[in-house]
């Protein structure tokens, strides 16, 4: 036990020990610069220089362009390649729904399942992209009464209905 405390001891006499760094100039041996220091003060600030540089370094590759030379890390322009090709993937796709729909009904038409005049590209590419779902679409009371008394002016007034389209 006592040799570990003297271990214990001699270890803390030797970093807390002040020792003296003098720089000096060799032809005069003139005294430049001189500094008291232990070794736990070097150890200090050996550590504490080592994770500043490390800080910085980080920092540096992290938030500059330097990031794209290591490697894992995607290059700006190959992010905006991949935006672009996937606005042209969705678009391609849309085109291609499209032109689907429109060669079902053309095949429709062709074994006869409907009816030639009811084919117009417009409506079908409009139908293939328009999909809105299911809504019950009933006239309510008030909009009935309306449409009955708009049938009803209709059939008292049809001389001013057939001059408006002469004019």
């Amino acid at each position: 036990m006592s040799a570990k405390k003297l271990k214990k001891e001699r270890l803390k006499k030797h970093l807390f020990t002040k020792n003296r760094l003098v720089i000096l100039n060799d032809d005069t041996f003139e005294e430049i610069f001189s500094l008291r220091l232990t070794l736990m003060n070097v150890f200090v600030v050996a550590g504490v220089g080592a994770i500043l540089i490390i800080f910085v370094t980080t920092f540096i590759i992290a938030f500059t362009p330097l990031r794209e030379y290591i490697p894992g890390y995607p290059s700006t322009e190959l992010k905006r390649n991949a935006t672009e090709l996937a606005l042209k993937s969705d678009s391609l796709e849309f085109a291609i729904k499209k032109n689907e729909a429109y060669l079902q009904s053309i095949q429709k038409v062709l074994n006869g399942n409907l009816e030639y005049a009811k084919v117009n590209k417009d409506s079908i590419l409009a139908i293939a992209v328009d999909t809105f779902p299911e809504l019950e679409l009933t006239p309510s009371e008030k909009e009935m009464e309306l449409r009955r008394e708009v049938e009803q002016e209709e059939q008292k007034s049809p001389a001013k209905t057939s001059q408006k389209g002469k004019k």
